[in-house]
């Protein structure tokens, strides 16, 4: 009974975001702004190998921000805006799927979606105002810490888990104030389900608990946060759309037909291409401080009274 209202819950934020979102779509193509240089048609091969890789417990955030400096496909002060946004959705879909098959303790579960979206909707606020350097550089460092996360899972670094589906007392209260955390982090562009799923395993769960706590946090967290970018057009709207409808037919097949796949090697593979954007990130930042300063060096000065 109680995972059905939490399923209720998440089918009403999800029908008030796309309610939302169709409004100030409209209102975007309405207003004669500018057409986006970005193509729809590689978006939706963004989305599909993302959510797909994203249901496997691979994350999609590190994959499409990679994709997206490398290729240079989205500017960089609306990559995490455009993640929230245009992802959501999926993780919408996963939420479902998985949080109806796996029989997490419910107090567990809703304390801890509860936190990520406090933690969201502080970050997004937050983020969303940020100046573009700012951005590169806050999303280079947080790449830095999901790519030492996911080589850590990798190297089998931390604890496999136990056999909990629940937690109590001064364990419930950490995990609970870790969300939060992570929820204000992938405003700025950092997943989610790295720091979640190695959390969850380190406090002695189930490593299965791990994919509906950390799916159904992202699905209520994500609209919270993507309303904000959205209302604040800090975000690339086509590009959202394209990770929207390639991304949920990834969802499902990842779900229903592959199910599971040895995805060692993808890993190693995002770790990798991770790190690299990272330091792609933060030498634009260097690169575009350096032009103000010099930008600022050969501007006129007052003259001298």
């Amino acid at each position: 009974m109680e995972k059905n209202a939490l399923l209720i819950a998440l089918g009403v934020i999800t029908v008030a975001y796309i309610a939302i979102w169709i409004t100030y779509l409209g209102r975007t193509f309405s207003a004669n702004a500018p057409a986006e240089k970005v193509k729809l048609a590689p978006q939706l091969g963004i989305g599909f190998l993302a959510n797909f890789m994203d249901t496997l417990g691979v994350g999609s955030f590190a994959i499409t921000s990679s994709i997206y400096k490398l290729f240079n496909a989205v500017p960089d002060d609306l990559i995490p805006g455009t993640m929230n946004v245009g992802h959501a959705l999926p993780t919408i879909t996963e939420a479902f799927i998985f949080v109806a098959i796996v029989a997490v303790e419910f107090r567990t579960l809703a304390a801890m979606i509860a936190a990520a979206v406090l933690g969201a909707w502080i970050g997004a606020g937050t983020v969303s105002q940020w100046p573009k350097r700012r951005i590169q550089i806050g999303l280079g460092i947080a790449l830095f810490g999901a790519a030492l996360l996911m080589l850590a899972s990798v190297l089998n670094w931390f604890p496999v888990g136990g056999n909990a589906m629940g937690l109590t007392g001064t364990k419930l209260l950490i995990a609970v104030l870790c969300n939060f955390m992570f929820g204000a982090f992938q405003q700025l562009g950092v997943g989610l389900y790295a720091p979640c799923m190695i959390l969850v395993y380190l406090l002695g769960m189930n490593p299965l608990a791990a994919f509906p706590i950390m799916m159904g946090s992202c699905a209520f967290l994500m609209p919270v946060g993507g309303f904000r970018f959205i209302k604040g057009a800090r975000y690339s709207p086509k590009a959202a759309i394209g990770l929207t409808i390639g991304g949920i037919p990834g969802v499902l097949l990842a779900a229903y037909v592959v199910k599971s796949l040895p995805v060692l090697y993808v890993k190693w593979l995002v770790v990798f291409v991770v790190l690299y954007t990272a330091v792609m990130l933060l030498r634009s930042a260097a690169t575009e401080s350096a032009s103000e300063a010099k930008s600022r060096s050969h501007a006129p000065q007052p003259a001298s009274e």
